[in-house]
């Protein structure tokens, strides 16, 4: 009799341990591009909550009772830092959960954006193999039943972004290099610029709040002349007059949409990281390279 109780325990220790390896994690990133990084390190030991969605801006976001709710649920809350999420003190007290904070740039050295420290590292991928790094080790210390795989898909993935980052210099390397200059109203592309070598040169006189005008675009024809930029993308002017008026009187290519705080929707042009990262190459070797 007694044996059979033995085998009894041992086969319900057997069905409970696979289980409870099995037991997922409630994290929260703060926004789509760390989400994805989480995701794909997590696989399906996490479920993962966002709080800033695809085409989201976290710079400016304002938090909703639900998002309280996702960081009072959470084991885990991960965030960009680099003052990226100013709104986040006063959510988490809010939530009031116990949530532990993550900082994904732990271990970036920050580029400066003005006095402050420029948050968007992600736009290196070296810089990205580094949240990659964090997500695992802190995933894998609040769950250890799950580590062994948490460390499994994160060399997976990051192999996956070393050879992403072999793209990008490739496809840079077809660029001559007079050309790698580009005018743009976005001021996140500091670590991407640092990394790559394509000279990001914000436009003279132009608030990217509001769209350009006649006079503010005849200083862009100025500048772009002035300093034989071969390509301009300007996604805050929506004249198309105007867009047409630099390409014709300066020969500058007009480049499409370059994704930098966020991903798009599931079916966009950049539904993760790394398509992002490919659909920006993509646009500036099209636009630089010729």
């Amino acid at each position: 009799m007694r044996r059979w109780f033995w085998l009894a325990l041992l086969a319900l220790v057997t069905l409970v341990a696979p289980a409870r390896a099995q037991e997922r994690l409630n994290v929260v990133a703060s926004f789509s591009i760390l989400a994805d990084l989480v995701r794909n390190v997590g696989g399906n030991g996490v479920n993962v909550a966002m709080l800033v969605g695809p085409e989201g801006d976290a710079h400016v976001y304002r938090p909703n009772p639900a998002d309280a709710r996702k960081v009072a649920e959470a084991k885990l809350l991960f965030i960009n830092g680099f003052g990226l999420e100013g709104w986040l003190p006063r959510l988490v007290q809010s939530a009031g959960g116990k949530a532990t904070i993550v900082t994904a740039t732990d271990g970036v050295t920050p580029l400066k954006l003005g006095s402050a420290p420029d948050p968007h590292a992600w736009q290196s991928v070296a810089n990205a193999k580094i949240y990659v790094a964090n997500i695992r080790d802190a995933l894998a210390a609040a769950s250890p039943a799950n580590a062994t795989a948490f460390r499994a898909n994160a060399d997976s993935y990051l192999a996956e972004l070393d050879a992403l980052d072999s793209e990008v210099r490739q496809a840079v390397a077809t660029i001559s290099e007079a050309h790698r200059k580009v005018i743009s109203t976005h001021r996140a592309f500091g670590y991407f610029a640092a990394a790559y070598g394509i000279e990001f040169i914000a436009p003279v006189g132009v608030s990217t709040e509001s769209e350009p005008s006649a006079r503010d675009i005849a200083g862009i024809i100025t500048q772009i002349k002035k300093a034989k930029i071969p390509a301009v993308f300007l996604e805050n002017v929506s004249d198309p007059r105007l867009i047409q008026r630099i390409s014709e009187e300066t020969g500058a290519r007009i480049g499409g949409t370059l994704y930098s705080d966020s991903l798009t929707a599931e079916k966009g042009e950049a539904p993760t990281y790394i398509a992002m990262v490919r659909h920006n190459i993509k646009a500036l070797t099209s636009a630089l390279g010729h």
